[in-house]
């Protein structure tokens, strides 16, 4: 409860907070609920839209719902904006960035034809239903998964240098043994054949027609099986080496970022108290 001898604007912005960032107060929990039914909702009318037959009969109708979405969800980021007592803290947070995300399309689309198929990135948005739901211990799993990304960053920035050499080398040998007449006709496609092949993908666009050119790309599958294990050995040993504590779903009142210890009496982002 905010406390009685603040500002009334203070008092306001307190409230404003628990409704839109706390799960935990009736209020709150009312909101967020809505709110996952308004991004399925929205979500599910980019999706028809881009069905001829339906877009034909129902465009009108799925235009001005777009509208009437991107409305309610500027809204409320502005609301987010004012609720925090530090707006650029939350806006750079993960959430923050997304949720500015879910209204630029339409906008975006008044300049830039198509773009309101970016729309479907609001269903990244569904993800507060860890918070909603109160499932901190998922809640706690994807900080703890997070943390490892982190620590291993650049582990995996050299691991993914290597890479760019190794298919670099071996674009460049296929290139060198069938050549243009096997359909090789650039190193810059021969590294897209690498690269494929390397990744196990196997579109089967280019292949080779030489025994030299059959061996060398045999050797690339194998070593493909080699490499992908290297980047989810990185990420484990840091998960398993990570410490990980009780998380809570509180968000900041300050900067409105979550992930914080059970036991925290401030933030870990600013510092504000909690």
């Amino acid at each position: 409860m905010p406390d009685p001898i603040e500002p009334p604007s203070v008092a306001w912005r307190h409230r404003l907070h628990e409704v839109i960032f706390e799960a935990d107060t009736p209020g709150g929990r009312a909101f967020d609920l809505a709110l996952l039914v308004v991004i399925l909702a929205s979500v599910g009318v980019v999706l028809a839209e881009s069905v001829p037959a339906l877009r034909a009969e129902f465009g009108d109708t799925f235009h001005r719902l777009e509208w009437g979405f991107t409305a309610l969800f500027t809204v409320e980021y502005l609301l987010r904006l004012l609720s925090v007592r530090r707006p650029l803290a939350w806006a750079r947070s993960f959430f923050g960035v997304i949720d500015l995300v879910a209204v630029l399309p339409t906008y975006l689309a008044l300049v830039v034809p198509g773009a309101q198929t970016l729309l479907v990135l609001r269903a990244l948005r569904l993800l507060r239903v860890f918070r909603i739901l109160k499932l901190a211990a998922l809640l706690e799993e994807a900080t703890a998964l997070r943390a490892a990304l982190v620590a291993s960053r650049r582990k995996i920035l050299v691991f993914f240098a290597f890479v760019l050499v190794l298919v670099l080398i071996l674009g460049s040998a296929i290139y060198l043994v069938e050549g243009e007449a096997n359909g090789f006709t650039s190193i810059p496609t021969s590294i897209y054949w690498a690269i494929v092949t390397l990744t196990t993908v196997g579109y089967g666009d280019l292949a080779p027609q030489t025994p030299l050119g059959q061996l060398l790309a045999s050797f690339v599958m194998l070593l493909g099986y080699a490499i992908i294990a290297v980047p989810t050995g990185i990420v484990t040993s840091e998960m398993l080496a990570a410490h990980r504590r009780p998380v809570s779903n509180q968000a900041c009142p300050a900067c409105g970022l979550e992930g914080h210890d059970a036991d925290a009496r401030h933030c870990k982002y600013c510092g504000a108290r909690l």
